[in-house]
């Protein structure tokens, strides 16, 4: 049988759920002819070849060649037809039970029907193809197949809507408005204009027309631009590291934060030897929540290891959480702890390791008011005080946690973008039409030749169409696609 390639029509068909013990499971079909084939396999084949579109059918799906034991499991079918089908062709999706060996039976009966196996995304490559999705449409399908948090679902849902769609087209309309009136000119000598021409402005805006067309594109380019990092924060996640002394509260703090004992806690410094994670959505970012073995001057060989890596952890974390034990006060350890991790005091200017401090313990011992600003010369960005016992100053904590990530990659807590970027391709794609539209004003500037400023001026419309895919080549188109899911 030949390979199965992205673009060409046979039925296709993927199991849309994971195997494995559940009440249900969908399996998907789609493209020409996939009713009749699943019907070759039903019970009631004339009732599921004549239904309707987005209607459901009752029955069976059967193994022909078993003859009076060809049943294989009772069934619901949604049929789909034609443009109001998901992928913008006939379909017909099969919800049966959940056990693995029905499953793989469903999608036996149904490949000998004449399907064959979906490469992955697929069926959103399909989509595309017919004009049901664009690119950023179709990547943000995958988006929520991932999101791990409700704002990242969020951000998903609002790409799927279409707004990052409209925000780019809106833009790509303003720049092939210029670059048609720069052809116009390149086309037509100037002395084949008579009169005035508002549209070349000032001669210092290097006569390039609809200069200011020019201008609102690229501000909101690089808005979008500056979309990315909170984005990405919201898609994937941060690294947030506990650290601090042996028997500080870190794991204590770290079953607080996932309102779980997944971390063994006792009186024992030491009990941590190496580091536990577990992700948690904390202000609706997800968090890689990390507890580390205690910092300190280890003897034991194990005990080094672990302290090893959790100066690892710390190199690379968007954001460290450092806990003082309240008990024993700030102590000479505490101090090297900012020392030896080149954490810049606060107004130096200098990036350093974010953190936040924490002076654990405040049920027994209460915050000194003297300790916030002694931390902030440190280099520490705030001073909460907490209970990882009791839970008192979890609250703030977490809206500090949320703050300074959204402040590190570059936004602000509020609500939902209009638009923003949701896939690192989007972002190098925007970058280039930044860089074009950057070019061609600079031009502009120095009154350079139109015909110089015409080719960076396609070259950003043609960037912008590669985003939404009205550009683009059968290798990109395969590239991106064979990374989503199959069954999606």
């Amino acid at each position: 049988m030949d390979t199965p390639v992205y673009g060409d029509d046979r039925p296709i068909l993927a199991a849309a759920t994971p195997l494995g013990e559940s009440a249900l499971a969908l399996i998907r079909t789609s493209g020409k002819g996939a009713v009749d084939l699943a019907a070759s396999v039903f019970s009631r084949p004339r009732a599921l070849r004549e239904a309707p579109g987005n209607s459901v059918v009752y029955g069976w799906i059967l193994d022909p060649r078993k003859g009076e034991d060809a049943k294989i499991d009772e069934v619901l079918v949604s049929v789909y037809r034609g443009a109001r089908s998901f992928t913008g062709e006939e379909g017909a999706d099969i919800s049966c039970h959940g056990g693995i060996g029905t499953v793989k039976a469903v999608l036996s009966s149904l490949r000998n029907a004449g399907f064959r196996d979906a490469l992955p995304g697929e069926f959103s490559f399909r989509a595309f193809m017919n004009g049901k999705l664009d690119l950023t449409r179709a990547e943000s399908v995958m988006e929520l197949v991932f999101a791990k948090t409700d704002r990242s679902r969020a951000h998903a849902v609002n790409r799927l809507s279409g707004a990052l769609e409209e925000e780019i087209r809106g833009i790509k309309t303003l720049l092939v408005r210029v670059l048609a009136g720069t052809e116009i000119y390149l086309d037509y000598s100037e002395d084949e204009f008579t009169g005035p021409d508002p549209a070349l402005g000032d001669e210092a805006a290097g006569r390039l027309p609809d200069r200011a067309l020019a201008e609102e594109a690229l501000t909101r380019l690089r808005a979008l631009a500056d979309s990315y990092g909170m984005e990405k924060l919201y898609r994937d996640g941060a690294l947030v590291v506990i650290a601090g002394r042996p028997n500080a509260g870190k794991s204590s703090l770290f079953n607080r934060l996932l309102k779980e004992d997944r971390a063994i806690v006792t009186d024992i410094p030491g009990t941590t030897r190496d580091w536990l994670e577990a992700w948690v959505s904390l202000g609706g970012i997800p968090i890689r929540l990390t507890d580390t073995a205690g910092l300190h001057s280890a003897t034991d060989p194990v005990e080094k290891i672990g302290v090893a890596r959790s100066r690892e952890l710390l190199a690379g974390a968007d954001l460290v959480l450092h806990l003082i034990d309240g008990a024993r006060g700030f102590t000479e350890e505490d101090r090297a702890f900012y020392r030896e991790q080149a954490v810049s005091p606060a107004g130096s200017g200098v990036p350093g390791l974010p953190v936040i401090a924490l002076w654990n313990k405040i049920d027994a011992a209460p915050l000194p008011a003297f300790l916030p600003d002694l931390l902030a010369a440190e280099g520490a960005a705030q001073t909460i005080g907490i209970s990882a016992k009791t839970g008192e100053g979890i609250p703030p904590l977490i809206q500090a946690v949320t703050a300074a990530l959204e402040a590190r990659f570059g936004g602000a807590a509020g609500e939902t973008p209009s638009a923003g970027l949701g896939s690192a391709r989007q972002k190098e794609l925007i970058d280039r039409a930044i860089e074009n539209l950057t070019g061609a004003l600079a031009l502009a500037d120095r009154a350079q030749p139109l015909d110089l400023i015409a080719p960076l001026l396609r070259e950003g419309v043609n960037a912008l169409g590669e985003i939404t895919g009205e550009v683009s080549t059968a290798d990109i188109l395969e590239a991106m696609f064979s990374r989503f899911c199959v069954g999606k």
